[in-house]
């Protein structure tokens, strides 16, 4: 193997646990076994959530302007071994370099953001009547847990390990089996920070370690970030433990394309959104829709995506399993009455001939009725439906159950107006493929999207994971004026 074993992460140490189950890790760029993890049961989670309620007294005593210098040492060591965590992300995962940088440097925008926490979080005070003072305080939950997907594993886990530690929870992060190298190095990082023991402890497996996390009684709050389907049975089997719970779902996003648009950057935009990290993100544009005469932007969107190479600036999809289900989706399209216009079904990248790539791919003519049309893809592919009106496009956006995002491409103020007070999404663009909110805004969508309050990242997930301490004080027994003293 290339990389050694996996093991959990307790207390600040790397430990095995004993006639445990593992299950192996490929690099999805070569098939390639590349390390083995731990599939953990029940025991080892609770040795790590011990070890995490054993830190939480220190770790929420100490007052968040010193917690907050940990995070930005690490600021400065997540920029030193850059190329080191990117590469990681790239071999797990299956990006490109310059996409898994990209993750990385999201990772430290991230981190940046947590770091001003003591200006976001300083409470209220107030004299609410004469010789009576009100205050309120926003303190930690305890012990909280993060489940993260295959996706993005070094940015999502920064969607809550800065922001939750910071505001003085101690956390077990559940790194998908997929992908677990980034959150090995996260944790060395974090250490060489000055992060003590047991605040930040890591538990790897499988399904039965996401229900143990739900049903722990020491766990105050989940998060979880991966399919509608599961992010729906966590979210259920957290919160009937009394837990709180954000569980972020999947999503089927509309690009809504007008005549008016400027056909070079809406092509470009088009054909980034639906590719990018090989369309395996929540964010992929993967459903235009063409309003109205759109023939010449639809013929650049194929050129531009006829530029997008397998093995070259296009990073394979997470598995074998993953590439058949992505080209079926095409080859059930194309026989339900759909046009192929690019074709990245059997890619083949010379040197890692046992990758698991699928080329870009457009599909034209594709309706509302079509399997396409209405799940998931997850991989390279951008589904074309046409409509004569705005009207109808944002019908077909609103039928979709998932709500995470949509986007117009316009040079209409008001026909961007008109679909921003109408998509029914949480995260809406504007002439732009890939509308992630940056910080202090918060990421987070609508509907099957997403289960559960506030969102996971940005100061809405302060009230996420805090809970406000209320306090009112008298010292002076002489003043009795009225009731409210």
């Amino acid at each position: 193997m290339k990389y050694p074993a996996i093991r959990n992460y307790v207390a600040g140490q790397s430990v095995e646990s004993a006639s445990t189950p593992t299950m192996d890790v490929f690099s999805p760029l070569s098939g390639q076994l590349i390390s083995t993890l731990p599939l953990s049961n029940a025991a080892a989670l609770d040795a790590a959530v011990q070890a995490a309620k054993a830190a939480f007294p220190s770790w929420s005593a100490t007052p968040i302007k010193e917690r907050v210098q940990i995070f930005y040492r690490y600021k400065t060591l997540l920029e030193r071994d850059m190329k080191a965590l990117a590469d990681l992300v790239r071999e797990e995962n299956g990006k490109t370099y310059d996409e898994a940088r990209a993750e990385v440097e999201k990772a430290i925008e991230l981190t940046e953001f947590a770091c001003s926490m003591p200006q976001l979080i300083q409470g209220e005070f107030l004299e609410v009547s004469k010789g009576v003072e009100a205050r309120a305080e926003r303190k930690p939950l305890g012990v909280v847990a993060s489940i993260a997907p295959f996706n993005f594993p070094n940015m999502v886990p920064h969607w809550t390990i800065p922001n939750a530690i910071v505001l003085g929870n101690t956390m077990i992060l559940k790194p998908s089996e997929q992908v677990p190298l980034s959150a090995v190095k996260i944790a060395e990082l974090l250490k060489e920070a000055g992060l003590p023991d047991g605040v930040l402890n890591i538990v790897n497996g499988d399904k039965e370690i996401v229900e143990a996390i739900c049903d722990h009684p020491e766990i105050q709050a989940v998060s979880f970030v991966g399919s509608t389907k599961i992010a729906k049975v966590v979210y259920i089997r957290a919160t009937s433990n009394l837990k709180r719970c954000v569980a972020l779902g999947g999503a089927k996003n509309h690009l809504m394309v007008l005549p008016d648009a400027h056909p070079e950057m809406t092509a470009s935009n088009v054909a980034a959104s639906m590719s990018g990290c090989a369309g395996q993100r929540c964010m992929a544009g993967s459903t235009m829709v063409g309003v109205g005469a759109v023939d010449g932007i639809v013929a650049k969107i194929v050129e531009e995506a006829k530029k997008i190479v397998a093995g070259q600036n296009l990073g394979s999809v997470i598995s074998k399993e993953a590439k058949e289900r992505i080209e079926k989706h095409i080859s059930e399209a194309e026989a339900a009455g759909a046009k192929v216009l690019l074709d990245g079904r059997n890619a083949v990248v010379p040197g890692h001939e046992d990758g698991y790539y699928v080329g870009a791919t457009v599909i034209d003519h594709v309706t509302p009725d079509m399997r396409i049309a209405q799940e998931e893809v997850f991989g390279p592919v951008l589904a074309i439906m046409r409509t004569n009106t705005l009207d109808e496009a944002l019908a077909i956006e609103n039928a979709n159950p998932y709500g995470n995002a949509a986007a117009v491409f316009t040079s209409s103020g008001s026909s961007a107006r008109y679909v921003m007070d109408h998509a029914n999404a949480g995260m809406i663009g504007v002439n732009i493929g890939v509308p992630v909110p940056r910080e202090p805004f918060s990421f987070g969508g609508w509907n099957e999207s997403k289960f559960g309050a506030c969102d996971i990242t940005g100061k809405s997930s302060i009230e996420f994971w805090t809970q406000l301490k209320k306090t009112t004080t008298k010292w002076n027994p002489e003043s009795r004026v009225n009731w409210m003293s």
